[in-house]
C-alpha cells in the first residue's frame, strides 16, 4: 500500500509529534490492522498501536517517547532493518518482509508490511507506515544468533501431536486416491498449510535421469513458482545425498535453488529401497530446531507417498495396458470382417466364372479362355491376400526368418518395372525408375524374394491410391558405415516410391504401420486391401537391417514412401558433370 499526497492518511498525522502521539490510540485502530506504527528516517516511532499491547507487557506511550532504553522495541537486526527503511523511503515502493524485534526478554517475530507516507510535491519521503501482525514470541537472550530457546516437553509432545494428524490426514488422502497428479498435490498444500512452508515440492524420480521435474508445488505468494521447472540433483547436494541415503536430510547451507538463504528439509520418496521421488520443504528460521521424531514423521510420510507413487504408477501401466488390448483385440475384430470380405470377392469371382465354363455358358472357347484367365487373376489375388495373412502370422510369432545374400539392385528394379508398369499403364499413369548411374553393380546385402515382395507391396499402393499423375521410384546411396547382425557395411540403399495419389492427413499417418489397421475405412474402403501391406514391409526390412518411412503433407498432396537396405559393397558413381569416376555421396 502506498499512501498518496491526496489520501486522507496524512491528515490523520500532524506535523506536531506531540498531538500525534496524543491522537494515536483513536486514529490507528481506524486501519484494522493488529499492529500499526510510524517511523521517520532514523527508525524514531512517532505512533505505536498493537492489540495485544498489554498481553505482551508493552506500553506504547514507553515505545514512542524511549524514556527508558530498555522499554524500546527493536528489530534485532537494526542496521538491515534501517537499511530497508532507507530503500523504501528512496524508491517510495513498498516492501514485505519478516523479522524479528526485541523487547526487554522477549523476541518477536513479526509479519510487516511498510509503505512510504508520500511528501508534498517536491518534498522527500522521511516517515513510513508500517502494519503486522504477530507470528510467534519467544524468550530473548544476549545472543541474537542463539534466539530459540530449548522447548519444554509439553511444547514437544504437543508439536508430535500435531504432526502426527498431519501425517494421517496425508496418509488417509493418499489412500482415497490413485491419480497421481491429485495425489502430489493434495501432499504439498497439507504440508504447506499446516507448517506454514515457504515452499514444497514434489519431484517424480527416475534412476535413469539426472535431473528430476517439480510435479506438485505449494508456495507463499511472494516467491515464484517452479512448478515443472527440471532440478538438476548434480547441483542440489540435499537432493544427491536423500537419494542416496533414503533418510531424511536438513540443509542449512544458503544458496539452494529451491529457497535461497532458507532452511530446507529433504527427504526420498521409495517402494522396496528404490527411490521413486523427491518431497523438498522450505523451512522457516523456527524458533525449535527440527527434533527426531518430527524427522521420522516426515519419513513415513515420504515411505507412504513412495509407496502411493508405487501403486498409482502400476495402475496407470495397467490401464494403459488394459486399454491397448482392447485396442488391439478391436482392430483384430475389424480386420477380420475386412480380410473376411477381402478373401470372399476374390473366391466367389473364381467360382462364378469356372461354374460359367463348367454349365457351357461360354459362347465359344474364347470367351471360355477369358473366363479362365479371370478366374486365373483371381486366384493370384486370393493367394496374396492369404500370403499377406501367414506373413503377419509369422511375424506375430517370431517364426520369420529370412537368409540374406547379395542382391543385384538393377535385377530388382527390373522385376518391377515387368510386373508394375503394366498396371500404371492400365490406369494412365506414368511409371518412371531412376537409379544412380555407376560403372559397376550396385549390390545390396538382403533377401530378394522379400525385397521383392516390399518393393511390389509399396508400389502395387502407390499404383491403388492414385487417380491421376504417376509414380517414380529411385534409389540412392549413403555412404555411411552401418552394422548389422554382427556385420559391418560400407553404406545402406535408400529406395524411394513417390505417387501423386490421395495421401494422407498429418494426424493419422501413425496409423499406417498399426497391424490390423487402415488410415480411414470410410476413404480407403473403395480402393480395397487388408491394411497389412505398410505393416509388413516394416517388418521384413527391419528383419534386413533396415527401416521404412513415411512422409505425405496431407490428403490430397501425394504419398512418399522410402526404405533402405544395407549396402553389400561400395560401389563407383559416376559424376554427372564431369563423367569422372567418384565412390557416390549423399
Amino acid at each position: 500500500m502506498t499512501i498518496t499526497a491526496n489520501s486522507k492518511l496524512p491528515n490523520l498525522f500532524p506535523k506536531n509529534r506531540k498531538s500525534i502521539a496524543s491522537q494515536s490510540d483513536e486514529i490507528l485502530p481506524t486501519l484494522g490492522a493488529e499492529l500499526v506504527y510510524t517511523q521517520d528516517e532514523s527508525g524514531r516511532y512517532l505512533t505505536f498501536y498493537w492489540q495485544q499491547s498489554e498481553l505482551l507487557g508493552l506500553n506504547p506511550e514507553q515505545i514512542v517517547t524511549e524514556l527508558n532504553e530498555k522499554e524500546t522495541f527493536v528489530p534485532v537486526e537494526k542496521v538491515a532493518y534501517l537499511e530497508r527503511l532507507h530503500r523504501i523511503l528512496t524508491s517510495l515502493v513498498p516492501e514485505k518482509l519478516q523479522c524479528w524485534f526485541s523487547h526487554r526478554q522477549q523476541l518477536f517475530e513479526l509479519e510487516l508490511a511498510i509503505s512510504p507516507i508520500m511528501p508534498k510535491l517536491g518534498k522527500a519521503a522521511t516517515t513510513v507506515l508500517v502494519m503486522g501482525r504477530l507470528l510467534q514470541v519467544t524468550a530473548n537472550k544476549t545472543e541474537v544468533d542463539a534466539k530459540c530457546k530449548t522447548p519444554t516437553q509439553i511444547e514437544l509432545a504437543l508439536r508430535s501431536q500435531q504432526h502426527q494428524k498431519l501425517v494421517n490426514r496425508i496418509t488417509k488422502n493418499i489412500r482415497r486416491n490413485l491419480d497421481l497428479d491429485i495425489i502430489w498435490q493434495q501432499t504439498v498444500d497439507s504440508l504447506g498449510k499446516a507448517l506454514r512452508l515457504e515452499r514444497c515440492i514434489i519431484c517424480p524420480y527416475q534412476p535413469s535421469s539426472p535431473k528430476v521435474r517439480v510435479a506438485a508445488e505449494y508456495h507463499q505468494p511472494d516467491r515464484r513458482s517452479m512448478l515443472s521447472e527440471e532440478i538438476d540433483i548434480a547441483s542440489e547436494p540435499a537432493f544427491a545425498q536423500a537419494l542416496a541415503t533414503l533418510e531424511p536430510i536438513v540443509m542449512e547451507v544458503p544458496g539452494y535453488t529451491l529457497c535461497p538463504q532458507q532452511k530446507i528439509l529433504v527427504v526420498a520418496t521409495s517402494y522396496q529401497d528404490q527411490a521413486n521421488g523427491l518431497v523438498a520443504l522450505s523451512l522457516r528460521d523456527e524458533c525449535y530446531p527440527l527434533t527426531e521424531s518430527e524427522i521420522e514423521l516426515a519419513k513415513e510420510v515420504a515411505d507412504q507417498l513412495g509407496t502411493a507413487i508405487a501403486h498409482a504408477t502400476l495402475y496407470k501401466e495397467l490401464e494403459a495396458a488394459r486399454q491397448k488390448a482392447e485396442e488391439a483385440s478391436r482392430l483384430k475384430s475389424e480386420f477380420l470382417a475386412n480380410v473376411s470380405h477381402e478373401i470372399r470377392t476374390p473366391l466367389n469371382g473364381m467360382i462364378g466364372f469356372l461354374k460359367l465354363i463348367l454349365e457351357g455358358m461360354a459362347d465359344d472357347p474364347e470367351e471360355q479362355n477369358q473366363f479362365l484367365l479371370e478366374a486365373h487373376h483371381l486366384s493370384i489375388h486370393l493367394l496374396n491376400i492369404i500370403n499377406d495373412i501367414l506373413d503377419i502370422a509369422k511375424i506375430e510369432a517370431g517364426k520369420m526368418e529370412l537368409d540374406c545374400a547379395p542382391v543385384q539392385l538393377a535385377e530388382l528394379f527390373g522385376d518391377v518395372d515387368n510386373f508394375m508398369r503394366p498396371q500404371a499403364e492400365i490406369r494412365n499413369l506414368s511409371f518412371r525408375m531412376q537409379i544412380p548411374t555407376t560403372s559397376d553393380e550396385i549390390i545390396v546385402q538382403g533377401n530378394y524374394q522379400r525385397l521383392l515382395q516390399v518393393m511390389l507391396n509399396l508400389v502395387g499402393n502407390a499404383i491403388k491410391f492414385t487417380q491421376e499423375g504417376g509414380i517414380t521410384i529411385s534409389a540412392d546411396i549413403v555412404i555411411k558405415k552401418a552394422n548389422f547382425q554382427e556385420q559391418q557395411f560400407p553404406g545402406m540403399v535408400r529406395v524411394r516410391v513417390a505417387d501423386t495419389g490421395i495421401g494422407v492427413s498429418l494426424d493419422k499417418q501413425d496409423k499406417l504401420f498399426q497391424l490390423f489397421s487402415q488410415v480411414d475405412g470410410s476413404r480407403t474402403r473403395q480402393y480395397g486391401g487388408t491394411g497389412l501391406g505398410l505393416a509388413i514391409s516394416q517388418k521384413l526390412v527391419e528383419a534386413m537391417g533396415g527401416e521404412v518411412n513415411f512422409y505425405s503433407l496431407g490428403e490430397g498432396l501425394g504419398s512418399t514412401v522410402t526404405f533402405t537396405v544395407p549396402l553389400y559393397q561400395k560401389p563407383v558413381i559416376v559424376s554427372s558433370s564431369d563423367n569422372d569416376l567418384q565412390y557416390g555421396m549423399c
